[in-house]
This record gives structure tokens, C-alpha cells and sequence, in this order.
């Protein structure tokens, strides 16, 4: 079972959906859920943000085309609670959760995230779950980039190098994601103690590290 199965309910997986969007070219990819979500069947249209505004709902378009324009622009994580119409006309109700996509240096090169479709339950369960679900999902992302960063520091790698080594572990041994990265997490804090020569290095950069051409 996945993190987001786990949020979401391991009975409803066809509800969630992935996607990507590209810096360059502004180019969008989305799985056959998030197709399916909007009325389509897998490879019948290529999404492009001209696409996937036209599916708003008017009442929510102005706020999601204010949404893109920033993640456009800035690159910027965000969540989203709007309604789109598939091709058939009907409303579906969205969460839409987009984070920084971030290539070897580091740099944006664009959002990847998901879209789940809550649109079977009830207003209060709707608000209820998707409220649980941001929660959920920001404590999940704020100990898996925790534990990316013991990673870079201890083998000198990329984020993204770091985020592979834990999706490997995590498949290899059958376990959550978030629970490979809280464990990694935890014994490191506990039990790890640093060479004197290594601490002193480090209180060298904290207190240096506002200095230009810190020596």
C-alpha cells in the first residue's frame, strides 16, 4: 500500500492520479486516472494548461488560472480544492497537490504531484478528508525531505539521488516511504555522534555561513 492509499483508502486508488508539468516547453504529462478524471481515454489528447483550464469549472477558473500563473512563474509547491467538468458535462470535485520538480543542481524545472477525485462523498466528509489529507501529506513530505538531506550529507549526493535510494529501500523491503525515512530519521538523530573534528567543522559554517568568501 502506498502513502497516498494509506490517506486516501486503499478501496479507492483509481480515484488518484498523477502528473508533471515541464518548465521547458511547457509541456504536461498526466496518467490514465487523471485522463480518466477528466473525460478521456488514455493517449486520446495530449494535456496542455490551455486543456486543463477549459475543464474548470467557471466558478473556479479564475482562482486555478491564478494558480498555474504561479506555479508557472514561481515554481512553487501548492494544494488546490476546485471542480473540473469532464467531457460529458459532469462536475467531478478535486484535491490537486503539486510540488517543485528539481533536476541534479538542485534547479526547478517544474511541478510533479496528483490529482484525487473526492467527488462521492459528502461536503463535510469531502472537507473533512481532503483537511486530513494536506496534514498528512506535508508531515510526509517534511520527514522524507529530512531524511533526503542525511543522505546528501553522508554520501555527498543530489536530492534527487537521495530520493532514489529511498524509493529503492522502500520497494525492496515492502515498507512505506514515509516509514523508511522516519526510521532513517530517527536512529540517525539518536544514535549517530559525530567526530569532535567534524562538529567543529560544522560550527565553523553555521557561524561563518552569513560571511561572503568565508574562510
Amino acid at each position: 500500500m502506498s502513502d497516498l492509499d494509506e490517506v486516501v483508502g486503499a478501496g479507492a486508488p483509481q480515484r488518484v492520479g498523477s502528473f508533471r508539468f515541464f518548465l521547458d516547453g511547457h509541456r504536461w504529462e498526466w496518467s490514465d486516472t487523471v485522463a480518466a478524471i477528466h473525460g478521456y481515454t488514455p493517449g486520446q489528447v495530449n494535456p496542455t494548461t490551455e486543456l486543463l483550464l477549459s475543464h474548470k469549472h467557471p466558478d473556479d477558473h479564475p482562482q486555478v488560472a491564478a494558480l498555474f500563473d504561479k506555479m508557472i512563474v514561481d515554481g512553487q509547491p501548492f494544494s488546490s480544492r476546485h471542480r473540473i467538468l469532464d467531457t460529458t458535462g459532469k462536475i467531478h470535485h478535486v484535491l490537486v497537490v503539486g510540488d517543485r520538480m528539481l533536476d541534479e543542481r538542485d534547479h526547478v524545472i517544474g511541478t510533479t504531484g496528483f490529482y484525487i477525485d473526492v467527488t462521492d462523498l459528502r461536503d463535510r466528509d469531502r472537507r473533512d478528508m481532503v483537511d486530513e489529507m494536506v496534514i498528512e501529506l506535508e508531515k510526509s513530505r517534511a520527514v522524507i525531505e529530512q531524511a533526503k538531506g542525511v543522505l546528501m550529507l553522508a554520501y555527498t549526493i543530489t536530492a534527487d539521488h537521495a530520493f532514489d535510494i529511498l524509493t529503492w529501500h522502500s520497494q525492496q523491503t515492502n515498507t512505506k516511504l514515509r516509514t523508511v525515512a522516519e526510521l532513517l530519521v530517527a536512529t540517525v538523530t539518536t544514535t549517530t555522534v559525530l567526530p569532535d573534528d567534524v562538529r567543529a567543522q560544522f560550527d565553523h559554517l553555521l557561524l561563518t555561513t552569513h560571511r561572503p568568501n568565508r574562510r
